[in-house]
Order: C-alpha cells, then sequence, then structure tokens
C-alpha cells in the first residue's frame, strides 16, 4: 500500500497517494477548484506543462518545510507534499496570471467559432469564457497557416493550435509511428508533417479526440452539423483490432451516425482510444450494440436537446386546480 500525504486546496483537504500531482488532488475533490488544463492528458504520459493554464499558488509547502513557494507553479508537474497548502480560485494572483495566460493562448486564435466545427466542446472556448478578458490588446498581424490535410480523414488548421502537443503524444504512444510533430521554432513553431508526409496508422483518428481546439478535425463530420443539434449515444461493437475495444460514442441526427468519437470522462479526456475502423468506417446503426444516451454535463450546450428523459420538459407546470375547473366547465357544455 502507498504511503498517504493531505494537501489543501481552497481550504478543502484531501487525502492522496504519495507522488499525486496538485492537479490530480484537486480532481479527487472535484468542482470548481479544479485547475483548468489544455495540455495535460492523464493517459498520455510525459504530457503536461506547456501551457501553464493550471498554475496555483503554494501557500505552504508542507508540514516539514513550511515556506511558501516563491511562484505560482503549474499543478500538472508539481507533486504534493504531506501538509502541503495550495490556493487555486481563492487566490487573486492566481486568477490574474490565469487571465494573462489566456490573452497569450488567444493571441493568435482566429475569431472563427461560429464556423468550427469545435464549437459547442472547445476547451479553448469555455477557457475564454471563464478566464478571459473582453478584448484583446493585441495591435499586431496574427500569423497565419494553410489549412492541409494530414490524412485522407484528418484535416489540420493550425492557425487554432494552441501548441499543446497532446497529438504528439498520442502518436508517440498509441501508434507503430510517429510522423508529425513540431517544426520550427519560435512564433514559427507549427504541427505539421515531414515533407507533407500523410498521418496513416490504425490509430491516427485519435488525434482529433485529443485536440483540445478545432486545429485537428474530422473531415467526414466537417461542417455537417453543430455539436449541439445531436443527439450523443454509447455504444461498442466486437471489433477485430487487437488494441481497440470498440467502445464509443455514436452522434446520431435523426437517424443517421454522422459521428463516431471515443468516450471521454467527467474531465474531458479519452477513457479507451478507438481504432480508425470503428471511428471512420462503421456509421450505420446495425454495426453497433446501442447501450444508452450519453451523459452530458448540464453546463454543456449539447444538453439543451434534453435527450436523457424520455419525454420533452413540460414548458407549462400542470395545474391540479385549473385542470379540475376545466372538467367543470366541459361537463356544462350543451351538447346538440
Amino acid at each position: 500500500m502507498s504511503e498517504k500525504v493531505k494537501v489543501t486546496i481552497d481550504g478543502i483537504t484531501v487525502e492522496v497517494d504519495n507522488g499525486t500531482t496538485i492537479l490530480n488532488a484537486a480532481r479527487q475533490i472535484g468542482g470548481d477548484i479544479v485547475p483548468p488544463a489544455m495540455c495535460y492528458y492523464s493517459k498520455l504520459q510525459g504530457s503536461g506543462g506547456k501551457c501553464r493554464t493550471c498554475i496555483v499558488k503554494v501557500t505552504k509547502g508542507s508540514e516539514k518545510d513550511p515556506r511558501p513557494m516563491p511562484k505560482l507553479v503549474a499543478s500538472c508537474r508539481t507533486t504534493v507534499m504531506d501538509g502541503m497548502e495550495v490556493l487555486n480560485i481563492t487566490s487573486p494572483e492566481v486568477l490574474e496570471a490565469r487571465a494573462g495566460v489566456v490573452e497569450i493562448l488567444l493571441i493568435n486564435h482566429p475569431l472563427d467559432c461560429p464556423v468550427c466545427d469545435q464549437a459547442g466542446e472547445c476547451d479553448l472556448q469555455n477557457l475564454g469564457y471563464e478566464h478571459g478578458l473582453q478584448k484583446t490588446r493585441y495591435e499586431f498581424e496574427r500569423r497565419t497557416f494553410e489549412r492541409i490535410d494530414i490524412g485522407d480523414k484528418i484535416q489540420l488548421h493550425m492557425n487554432r493550435c494552441i501548441l499543446c502537443y497532446r497529438c504528439v503524444f498520442t502518436a508517440d504512444q498509441i501508434t507503430n509511428k510517429r510522423v508529425h510533430g513540431i517544426l520550427n521554432r519560435g512564433d514559427h513553431s507549427e504541427i505539421s508533417t515531414y515533407i507533407q508526409q500523410a498521418v496513416d496508422n490504425d490509430f491516427s483518428g485519435n488525434v482529433i479526440d485529443v485536440c483540445p481546439v478545432g486545429a485537428l478535425t474530422d473531415k467526414t463530420f466537417r461542417f455537417k452539423n453543430r455539436v449541439w443539434f445531436t443527439k450523443p449515444v454509447d455504444a461498442h461493437r466486437n471489433c477485430d483490432h487487437e488494441k481497440c475495444n470498440g467502445k464509443v460514442t455514436l452522434w446520431y441526427k435523426g437517424e443517421d451516425v454522422i459521428r463516431v468519437t471515443a468516450r471521454k470522462d467527467q474531465f474531458g479526456e479519452v477513457e479507451e482510444f478507438i481504432c480508425n475502423t470503428c471511428r471512420f468506417d462503421k456509421k450505420a446503426t446495425s454495426d453497433w450494440v446501442i447501450e444508452h444516451p450519453t451523459h452530458i454535463d448540464d453546463t454543456s450546450v449539447i444538453a439543451s436537446n434534453h435527450y436523457e428523459t424520455l419525454k420533452p420538459l413540460p414548458v407549462i407546470k400542470p395545474n391540479a386546480a385549473l385542470q379540475a375547473a376545466n372538467e367543470i366547465e366541459l361537463h356544462k357544455t350543451v351538447k346538440y
């Protein structure tokens, strides 16, 4: 049994395994005190430390050394110590610094949410709404890139990329050979393939699911619908691929499956990666065993359809007294 340590985050104390990061300790508590994370992905080894949106303030290092840490730290990379005290949403310094980080992430990001396929399930959109400024102070020309196809079913829109490296880690760890990565340096850094080589492997579609913005999109779903007009349903099939369990989310528009994605947990991370056959080639209901509607958090625009209820929610609540009065009036009616 691993050693347990206690850490206090925004006044709430939790006991976690020794070696747990501050971010994951906050996730065990849950709620609003969980720092946002744009680059960290618990399923990908080595991820985190790139975007700095999860920064927190450590006001007490530990019981043995109670001195505060001199600077804000990335919670996804900092492990807890016994007796550590951390401030997140209760620290004005953290909130001000996080707003600055969001401003940097949005400096080159185009304002194309109305036409972006990621709208409605975009982590950057949510982050900008919660921590962003009302207007930008950036007056210079933004960097722009041409859209490129990095596979027959994946399009890269580099203008939207925030260089979180998630797609690179995904390709490194679940595919046989990675052919894309970060090219160039500084403001010219970009995700790309070596001499336009196509990303072609059995699990390449997973880079779409891990991308927190609309930089990597599914060409088979592109511009077909808005995500809040669809109805996600959990389903599974007996997949022949040894590394794929066949558990997915089907996105319906009417009776048609217009998109297939891997299932995600409450933090928006893929539970288990799926193969391209399940993702791109199985879009008939007959290919799947339907389980139940996917649970969507009430704060998401996707939940606006109330598809988890058997009947639509009533617009007007029933009034028993009014119904009884109507019955009496109905019986008074003279029928000819």
